[in-house]
């Protein structure tokens, strides 16, 4: 397996629409940097609550785990695969990406990412746009049998996911 490098990821966003809207200022030597899109959801004592950050920041309160959503749309062919990876500077701030980043050969769709603030005292703002990770894209070396897009649950979600199960 071989991690694709900067203009192999451009290639294939411009050519493939591995990830839209692509940007190139989102990438990096290795991996293309994801932002945060317009929903989030909040757990709460009574389940999980819509948040709509796309006019304002939600605030994170210490121990707290939201579910959010990458603005990017990600089309990942069945001969590669991907990892979702928090961005340091957000690891630096208090945030946890549980480990739950893998994204299957055959995936279509906006990420769901499992958030957590883990400080002990300071709230994190979670707000559209927000650099939050990056994708890393590796090569297989055979396409599988069957992809995700025939076997997986949340292909072709495009907003936050609750578990299915």
């Amino acid at each position: 397996m071989a991690t694709l490098c900067d203009f192999q990821i451009r290639h294939l966003a411009r050519t493939k629409g591995l990830v839209e809207p692509y940007d190139d200022r989102q990438l990096n030597p290795a991996s293309y940097d994801v932002t945060l899109g317009p929903h989030i959801k909040v757990e709460t004592r009574k389940g999980w609550v819509d948040v709509d950050i796309s006019k304002n920041p939600f605030k994170l309160a210490p121990g707290g785990f939201i579910l959010a959503v990458t603005a990017e749309m990600v089309r990942v062919p069945s001969s590669l695969e991907a990892v979702f990876q928090l961005k340091s500077s957000r690891g630096r701030e208090g945030f946890n990406h549980l480990l739950a980043g893998y994204i299957d050969p055959g995936f279509s769709g906006r990420v769901t990412l499992e958030l957590q603030n883990v400080n002990r005292f300071q709230y994190l703002s979670i707000e559209e746009g927000l650099r939050i990770g990056q994708l890393r894209f590796m090569r297989m070396d055979q396409a599988p049998g069957r992809p995700y897009s025939l076997t997986g649950r949340y292909n072709g979600d495009m907003d936050v996911q609750t578990s299915r199960g």
